[in-house]
C-alpha cells in the first residue's frame, strides 16, 4: 500500500489529463472502445444488464457500455473527470436516464447496489490501497456478474525506476519537462512510427498516445501487482477468473475478468 491518505496535490491531475483527451474522441474511438468491452467481456451486447465502471476518467467506456445497451452508473473522485463524464454524455446520450454520474472514491464506495458488470480499467492501483479498491470493487458484483479490471503490472526493479520517475514528474514543472522528454520518444514517437508502418489504425482502447504517455508519466499514487497474486486474491473472495491477459514482462496492465461464484 502507498498511503490511502495522500492528499490531493500531491495526486496526478487525471481530470485534466482526460479533458484534453476528450478533445480527440470521435466515433472511431467510441467503436474501439466498444470492441474492447466486447472482445474481453465475450459478448455482442450487454442489453438488461448493469454496469458500474468505477473510476470513469472521460466516461469513454461507460458511453461505450450504454451504447450496448447496458443500464450505467459511474463514478469518479475526481470532480474534473466526473465533468468530463458529463459531457461526453451530453454529447451523445443527453437526456439519457439510464446513464448516471455522480463523484465517488473506490475506497469509501463500500456498499450499495450491486451489478453484472463492475469495471475499472487502471484506476484501483492510483487509489493508495490497491487490495483495498480491489475488495470493494468485487463486493459490487452481482451473483453470477462479472468483475473487469486491469491493474499495473509488477515488474520487480523496473517498477520501482517507474515510481521514481513518476515522483520526478509530480515534483513540479522541470521533473515534468526532464521525465515528458526521457521517455516521450519511445512512447510517443517509436510506438507511432511502428502502428503507421504496420497500418495499425486507433490504440486497440481507442486512447491517445501523447495522453497514455502523461497518464503513465504523471500516475501517483502507484502500485503494482503480479496476475497471480491478483488472482489468488478474487478465487478468496468468490471471484473466478475466465479471462487473463497479461503484460509479460513489459510495464503497463494486466486485464482480468472474473465472474462471481459464490459456490466455489
Amino acid at each position: 500500500m502507498v498511503s490511502a491518505s495522500i492528499g490531493d496535490d500531491q495526486r496526478f491531475a487525471f481530470g485534466e489529463n482526460w479533458r484534453l483527451f476528450l478533445e480527440t474522441i470521435d466515433e472511431a474511438r467510441i467503436t474501439a472502445a466498444e470492441r474492447s468491452l466486447r472482445s474481453m467481456l465475450q459478448v455482442d451486447r450487454l442489453d438488461g444488464r448493469s454496469f458500474l465502471d468505477i473510476g470513469c476518467g472521460s466516461g469513454l467506456f461507460s458511453l461505450a457500455a450504454r451504447n450496448l445497451g447496458a443500464t450505467v452508473h459511474s463514478f469518479d473522485r475526481d470532480p474534473r473527470s466526473v465533468a468530463c463524464a458529463e459531457e461526453l454524455k451530453r454529447r451523445y446520450r443527453s437526456a439519457d436516464a439510464q446513464w448516471t454520474i455522480t463523484v465517488g472514491d473506490a475506497l469509501l464506495e463500500a456498499s450499495g447496489p450491486t451489478y453484472d458488470v463492475v469495471y475499472s480499467w487502471g484506476v484501483l492501483h492510483h487509489t493508495g490501497d490497491l487490495w483495498r479498491a480491489l475488495e470493494l470493487a468485487g463486493r459490487r458484483v452481482k451473483g453470477d456478474g462479472h468483475l473487469f479490471v486491469a491493474l499495473y503490472n509488477d515488474q520487480g526493479w523496473l517498477s520501482r525506476y517507474w515510481s521514481l520517475v513518476k515522483r520526478l514528474y509530480g515534483s513540479g514543472g522541470i521533473g515534468r519537462a526532464i521525465a515528458v522528454a526521457v521517455h516521450a520518444p519511445y512512447f510517443v514517437g517509436l510506438r507511432s512510427l511502428l502502428r503507421l508502418l504496420r497500418r495499425q489504425g486507433p490504440l486497440p482502447r481507442g486512447m491517445s498516445l501523447w495522453r497514455d504517455l502523461h497518464d503513465w508519466l504523471g500516475g501517483w499514487p502507484f502500485e503494482v501487482a503480479s496476475p497471480a497474486a491478483v488472482v489468488r486474491f478474487c478465487r478468496e473472495r468468490a471471484l473466478i477468473p475466465v479471462r487473463v491477459l497479461t503484460a509479460g514482462r513489459r510495464h503497463g496492465c494486466n486485464e482480468f475478468v472474473f465472474r462471481r461464484s459464490d459456490l466455489g
